[in-house]
């Protein structure tokens, strides 16, 4: 084995960026959090970059108005990956990474970056519907550029974080599973892909210093979780030990009520309808040596059963 990468991450105390930065120290890396200067009185976000601190990791102001902090963070390591959001109901920065790449480009020294993806691959997305589509968009437009500047890269496709989909029996706007009642998308019978949050994280940094990830798009499909809504219905059934009532909505009057929602529910709702109705995340098959539990069949990746067993 030689000398592990040193990495950045940007985002270090998002939901998906705290876990990549444990899991890069529990794997080993010299690992370096990027903050911005002006955090202000958020004490969860500074408890938590003490506690990173507290942990082995290095921190490092820097800010997407400053070009010169990115570039002096930069330099500092081998490898970047950023988590910042792209999510439209929290904050949608995706294009704030062209700053990152500029940086990069600058520095000159960066052997590979993540940027941030870790959901559906947006090269497949060619045909989402509005306003959905500006997400796989942008994410385009990021890799577009990383890719004209020559700088190395890794795209990582998580497909649907298991916390949001999981929690929630594949319904918008839940997290918690009913013990109740719940609302199938169309039949139900699409397949769907769930990760543990945790598990993206580990996948993602255990291909840092591998070479077939070089210059790759990777693809997070644990074959146990590749599963519709009626069967993780099923399965909670059976932790809870009792049938739900179930309603449906259709297709068509799914998309009459995400226009009837502000824009930001409209993005997300028109990520689930591609999900849920049209089965967009495994419509398609993925080569062994770009899919991830393949590539690393040691990691004992969570079942969506298992990850269901936490709600009861």
């Amino acid at each position: 084995m030689g000398v592990k990468s040193r990495i950045l991450i940007v985002g270090g105390t998002g939901y998906l960026g705290k876990r990549l930065v444990k899991a890069s120290l529990e794997q080993g890396h010299e690992t370096y959090v990027l903050h911005r200067p002006e955090i202000g009185v958020d004490i969860e976000k500074i408890q938590l970059l003490l506690s990173f601190k507290a942990q082995g990791a290095r921190l490092v102001s820097g800010s997407f108005d400053n070009h010169e902090s990115l570039v002096e963070a930069v330099k500092l390591v081998d490898v970047v990956i950023c988590a910042i959001s792209g999510v439209h109901i929290r904050s949608h920065q995706i294009l704030l990474q062209l700053k990152l790449v500029e940086a990069m480009i600058e520095a000159g020294n960066v052997k590979k970056f993540y940027p941030s993806e870790f959901g559906t691959d947006p090269a497949t997305m060619e045909n989402c519907i509005e306003p959905g589509r500006i997400t796989f968009d942008d994410k385009m437009v990021v890799r577009k550029a990383i890719e004209n500047a020559g700088i190395p890269y890794t795209y990582i496709s998580a497909n649907c974080f298991a916390g949001y989909f999981v929690g929630g029996l594949y319904q918008p706007g839940q997290i918690l599973p009913s013990r109740d009642s719940v609302l199938l998308l169309g039949d139900g019978n699409q397949k769907v892909i769930c990760v543990d949050e945790d598990d993206i994280a580990t996948y993602t940094i255990k291909s840092v210093d591998d070479p077939r990830a070089l210059n790759k798009s990777l693809y997070i499909r644990p074959p146990q979780n590749i599963l519709s809504q009626n069967e993780v219905i099923q399965l909670w059934e059976k932790h809870i030990g009792k049938k739900l009532k179930k309603s449906s909505i259709s297709k068509d009057e799914f998309l009459a009520m995400k226009k009837e929602q502000d824009y930001a529910e409209q993005v997300g709702l028109t990520h689930y309808y591609h999900v849920c109705y049209e089965g967009c995340l495994a419509n398609f098959e993925v080569a062994d040596d770009v899919e991830m539990s393949k590539l690393y069949p040691e990691v004992k990746y969570t079942t969506v059963e298992d990850y269901l067993k936490r709600y009861i």
